[in-house]
């Protein structure tokens, strides 16, 4: 089959274009970019498509980028496509960012293409990933230990970007380039540097399994051809579970039910997490060993533990839900909770009740706690932390500093603020959801307290 006719056959399977669609094509001076931008034009009146391309400029090799943008725009002037080019520094935004260079040159060449296709009120952008980077980025996410939707390999529509050249081989379009054509590419040296891991398979794995396997792209991209079709299948039953898990949601925070969610089947389980994670701050940072932390909380945690992972995601179990969130709880009002009564604490999303109770019960000095009423003054106070706050904590015996006890208990520093302290008199009798004071054990009378997760509408929690 011609090359345009594998062309035509991919872009109708995965319906990339339709007719009169203003098309942005992201051009390198590459034989793959070339090779899209020949067959689009050729293609051009098929589909009745505006063509545009972008040369983005990485600012890594200077002379060599000068050559490849006059290469580009020379080639677009010729085939009366509208050219555009953007510069960008590669190196001072992964040094800021704290990316590695390829990442960090990936990033920003897609947001300079979406940036331009929004300036041009584009339809689709046009890239020139081919059946040979579909191998190779399986090779790799295999290598890193990737599951079934990392080895379903590069999506052949994502978004607004669409790769007509995703089922053909590299061999192929630089035999149409060369025989067919006759129209030249610039070749671009950071492919050659082994440093990048996708040049070393390339150039010492690949090649050496075509040696045994001249099929393994084929075979490669029909493979990720199954494992996409079989992802898309889990994808709706994900949806569908997500859909009965989520108490609440923002911006940049999820809750789950619990009680549906502890029973969900691990490879389950890992899936509607993921997607949960996608929604608040993407999963770029988030790897497998945090999705399995998430797992251990919900499965083995207490209400009010939680684990603090990349970019400020935090996990939070509370009494019926899984949080995760991006939002950071900020301090509260003192308020005041008279003996019986309860107060809710909306700013933490928490509820405190006192009870009087004529006989010893069991607590965990968590969730639960308590106290001789004839050691107390009513009605009690909740405040946030101060400076120079100590208390005796219950089991120790001895004075510690909150500050040193919220240290020791691994409570993070920008969640000490929201955890309401409770105060008779000018004494801490409880930090609640850690610890009570040893000054104030029970006697047959005594008060029961009690900390809550708050059912409101509210986006805060503890």
């Amino acid at each position: 089959m011609k090359i345009i006719d594998k062309a035509i056959k991919t872009i109708k399977k995965h319906s990339m274009i339709k007719k009169g669609d203003t098309l942005l094509i992201g051009l390198s001076g590459g034989p793959d970019s070339v090779c899209l931008t020949a067959i689009l034009d050729k293609l051009r009146h098929n589909f009745n498509i505006s063509l545009h391309a972008l040369y983005v400029n990485h600012g890594m090799r200077p002379e060599e980028s000068k050559k490849e943008e006059s290469f580009c725009k020379e080639l677009c002037e010729k085939r009366g496509i509208t050219f555009h080019s953007r510069s960008v520094d590669v190196r001072s935004f992964a040094k800021e960012k704290r990316l590695n260079i390829q990442e960090t040159a990936r990033e920003l060449r897609y947001e300079m293409l979406e940036e331009v296709a929004e300036d041009i009120n584009a339809s689709r952008i046009a890239v020139g990933h081919n059946a040979d980077d579909q191998a190779e980025t399986i090779f790799m996410r295999l290598i890193r230990g990737s599951g079934r939707r990392g080895l379903s390999g590069i999506l052949p529509v994502r978004g607004m970007i669409i790769r007509p050249l995703i089922e053909i081989e590299r061999s192929m379009i630089e035999k149409f380039l060369r025989d067919e054509m006759g129209q030249s590419f610039v070749l671009d040296s950071s492919n050659l540097n082994e440093d990048y891991l996708r040049n070393w398979l390339r150039i010492n794995v690949m090649n050496e399994v075509k040696k045994h396997n001249p099929s393994i792209v084929r075979d490669l991209s029909r493979t990720a051809d199954i494992l996409r079709e079989e992802d898309n299948h889990l994808e709706v039953i994900v949806t569908k579970t997500l859909m009965r898990l989520i108490s609440r949601k923002s911006d940049n925070s999820i809750e789950l039910f619990l009680t549906p969610l502890e029973t969900l089947e691990k490879s389950l389980l890992r899936r509607v997490l993921r997607r949960a994670i996608d929604a608040t701050t993407g999963l770029r940072g988030i790897s497998f060993v945090h999705v399995e932390d998430i797992i251990y909380l919900i499965r083995n945690g207490r209400s009010g533990d939680r684990i603090n992972m990349p970019k400020g995601l935090r996990a939070v179990r509370n009494y019926a839900t899984l949080q995760l969130t991006l939002e950071v709880p900020g301090s509260f009002k003192e308020h005041t909770l008279h003996v019986p009564g309860e107060i809710i604490i909306q700013e933490q999303g928490v509820i405190i009740e006192a009870e009087i109770i004529d006989e010893e019960i069991e607590t965990d000095g968590r969730s639960t706690a308590l106290f001789n009423l004839q050691a107390l003054s009513v009605p009690l106070k909740i405040k946030p932390r101060q400076n120079g706050d100590f208390f005796y904590p219950l089991g120790m015996g001895k004075k510690k500093k909150l500050q040193d006890f919220f240290v020791d208990e691994k409570v993070p520093r920008d969640m000490r603020d929201t955890v309401p302290i409770v105060w008779s008199g000018n004494d801490i009798i409880w930090i609640a959801g850690y610890r009570a004071d040893e000054r104030c054990k029970p006697w047959v009378i005594g008060i029961y307290l009690k900390k809550l997760h708050c059912p409101l509408p509210i986006t805060h929690h503890l």
